[in-house]
């Protein structure tokens, strides 16, 4: 059975309690709030009473007990609390947890805000040790009443960089109390909305119930009740849990599902507001309904979902038309369509590779004409004009490669000719040493000329932009025997390994994933001893970092300043694109850059040389893979992928989520989980990428294709 129920409990964490609590013999709480409410849910083992009305809590509430005020009408209404309420409450010795609070006496109460980059961070020593103070804690979507107290706070919110702890402290400016005592009143109050921790996907799961569990006990006088709590979306397996046979062609067909059900495949009803919306520069969007139909593929897929999770647990989706998340998605389900026989995947993969070559903006219009420098380049994204202008190296060799994987499992060839003619048209914009920079806009080559950029000695060493380029070049060097492609393609390699890695640009391992296909095709292609050792040095890096649950911990680069660092101070989380991890050490995965890539290397790799060492290693993270993938029957459209982030430690997505557009609770339509799930039809075919394209047709518009790209012979 592929699903694993995951009941998170809390009961006796220890600790100290709060300065006002009393020792009783049974926990006794009153709740005002809906039956519907997590916190009440999750302690519906023990029958507390629940009122509707604050007043009507109080009033029955045992003299000396508790009573919980909590925020079902949150984020739109605060709990509002009239004077004899608390004046019952007072007289009867009650205790109080009010969340969210339209007013208590004696405090300034602001206009509610919401957060942006902030997260909540425990400032006290009182819930000690298991929630150490500066232990960071996230609450999505969270709005917050801002309160003028000099009551000493236990849980702020604020902006601050971090993995688990506040690594540069609690900022002086900006931090505003969530969690504090009013120990006149015997009254805790939340500044926000605690007990909405399930629907919300309150994170770290743990930590919340250790931090529930203290506030419990010390509204109970004793000791807490225990929570039994469902996380909404969970891993497939456990760390431990025995697999089933064939979990493996199972992880693969929830993935395809998922593409073809994650309500991102656009919709002919939102064609037009997704266009205006795009022209004017928004980048995300909500989800339509669970009922809403479906896209056919025939209008493309958008990005993603966003990383943010608001207080229904909805995310918001990334709406870009990528042109590599177009050709990402329809090589999962072209693959689909082969190995399950589901023709319906098929019909959306062609689709979807019919939009990017013939009916989008990606390769139409300048890309289209062959007196075009652009000719045969495909475009970043459609429709908005910052993602149209731009030409990614990278972007458009994962376009080709997953083109070339679609087109064998559908066993069609009316893409053969795009193609040939995009990895020959990224091939005359490469410079001499077989580098072509990270991008080359629209105006630039408009200016220069595509000779300009295939006449100049560009250097990058930059695998994350150049190395699956040079796995495209071996490729087609493979389908035309195009000496060139292959001779500029060694020169790059040679280089980028003499620089490896005190000089490549970021040094970690999202360029050691990325590195590896190249290697491994090179190898393929010429057995050399020193192509050999290549992929040795690169793979034996990368895998020194394997854990015992086949997780491949990410690592920072030795690089001072400059691009893809950890946030070095508060003020730099979230303002631009980060890893995952603020220290090496830091026990995260990342399935967006680095694990997918990661599978496909190690399974061309071994494909390639026979050698055991790799194919160990990509047994061991097609195991850890397949264990985190998403699984969710309360939010079907995340049933199935894998989030950016996963803590193997924890067993949940977890990370420092300062990324500015894809943080650690991202889901990307393409990149990683798009190829992690096409391995895994590969290794269910026993058959590598190269040996599933390699005798394919493309090769046969090579003469054509080089008279109009006007190529030297």
């Amino acid at each position: 059975m592929r699903w694993l129920l995951i009941l998170w409990t809390a009961a006796s964490l220890g600790g100290a309690s709060w300065s006002w609590a009393q020792k009783s013999p049974r926990p006794e709480l009153t709740f005002c709030c809906s039956p519907r409410n997590d916190l009440f849910l999750a302690l519906q083992a023990y029958h507390f009473r629940r009122y509707d009305q604050p007043i009507e809590a109080i009033r029955n509430a045992t003299e000396g007990s508790a009573v919980l005020l909590l925020a079902d009408e949150y984020p739109e209404h605060p709990v509002r609390l009239e004077a004899a309420a608390w004046a019952v409450a007072s007289e009867k010795r009650v205790r109080l947890f009010v969340e969210y609070p339209a007013a208590i006496p004696g405090l300034d109460i602001g206009p509610a805000r919401s957060t942006s980059w902030e997260r909540l961070v425990i400032a006290s020593e009182k819930f000690a040790p298991v929630l150490p103070k500066l232990r960071i804690l996230a609450a999505h979507g969270c709005h917050f009443v801002p309160v003028s107290t000099a009551l000493p706070p236990d849980l702020v919110v604020a902006r601050v960089a971090g993995y688990d702890t506040a690594l540069f402290g609690i900022p002086t400016a900006g931090a505003f109390p969530v969690l504090f005592e009013v120990p006149e009143r015997k009254c805790i109050v939340a500044t926000t909305k605690l007990s909405g921790f399930v629907s919300a996907r309150f994170a770290p799961v743990q930590d919340w119930l250790a931090l529930w569990d203290r506030i419990l006990g010390t509204l109970s006088g004793g000791s807490a009740p225990s929570l039994e709590v469902q996380p909404l979306v969970q891993p497939a397996y456990g760390r431990e849990a025995k697999l089933p046979r064939r979990y493996e062609r199972e992880a693969f067909g929830q993935a395809a599902h998922w593409f073809a059900h994650s309500r991102l495949l656009v919709r002919a009803s939102e064609k037009a507001a997704l266009e205006r919306a795009l022209a004017g520069g928004a980048e995300t969007g909500a989800a339509p309904g669970p009922e809403s139909p479906e896209g056919d593929g025939s209008l493309g897929v958008l990005e993603g979902y966003a990383s943010g999770i608001s207080p229904d647990g909805s995310q918001l989706r990334r709406l870009p038309l990528r042109a590599d998340c177009q050709a990402e998605s329809a090589m999962v389900l072209a693959l689909d369509a082969r190995l399950n026989r589901h023709a319906h995947s098929g019909a959306i993969a062609r689709n979807l590779l019919d939009f990017l070559y013939f009916n989008s903006g990606l390769c139409r219009g300048l890309r289209a004409d062959p007196r075009h420098p652009a000719f045969g380049l495909i475009g970043w994204g459609d429709v908005a004009p910052a993602w149209r202008v731009a030409n990614y190296g990278d972007d458009n060799a994962r376009v080709l490669l997953a083109t070339a994987l679609a087109a064998a499992s559908l066993h069609e060839t009316r893409w053969d000719e795009p193609l040939l003619r995009g990895c020959l048209a990224n091939f005359r914009t490469t410079g001499r040493l077989g580098f072509r920079g990270d991008r080359i806009d629209l105006p630039d080559l408009e200016k220069n000329g595509w000779r300009f950029y295939h006449q100049a000695e560009t250097v990058n060493y930059a695998p994350h932009f150049e190395s699956y380029l040079w796995a495209c070049y071996l490729w087609a060097y493979h389908q035309t025997g195009y000496e060139p492609l292959l001779d500029r393609t060694k020169t790059a390699v040679a280089l980028t390994m003499r620089a490896y890695p005190a000089r490549w640009r970021w040094q970690n391992q999202l360029e050691r994933a990325r590195m590896l296909l190249c290697l491994a095709w090179l190898a393929r292609i010429e057995n050399t001893v020193e192509h050999r050792r290549w992929l040795d040095a690169v793979a034996g890096d990368l895998l020194a970092w394997q854990q015992p649950s086949g997780a491949i911990h990410e690592r920072l680069g030795k690089v001072k300043g400059g691009f893809f660092q950890a946030p070095q101070r508060n003020e730099d989380y979230g303002t631009t694109e980060t890893p995952l991890l603020q220290r090496d050490g830091d026990p995260v995965t990342d399935q967006l850059y680095t694990t997918g890539f990661a599978l496909l290397g190690l399974h061309e790799a071994a494909g390639a040389t026979g050698d055991p060492r790799f194919q160990r290693a990509e047994d061991k993270l097609a195991d850890y893979l397949c264990r985190i993938q998403n699984c969710s029957k309360a939010l079907p459209w995340l049933n199935g992928c894998w989030f950016r982030a996963f803590d193997d430690r924890r067993w949940e997505a977890w990370a420092s989520s300062a990324d500015v557009g894809w943080g650690a609770w991202s889901v990307e339509s393409g990149w990683g989980q798009a190829w992690t799930a096409a391995v895994l039809a590969l290794r269910r075919q026993h058959r590598t990428f190269w040996e599933s394209t390699s005798n394919g047709s493309a090769g046969g518009h090579f003469e054509k294709l080089k008279r109009q790209l006007e190529l030297e012979n």
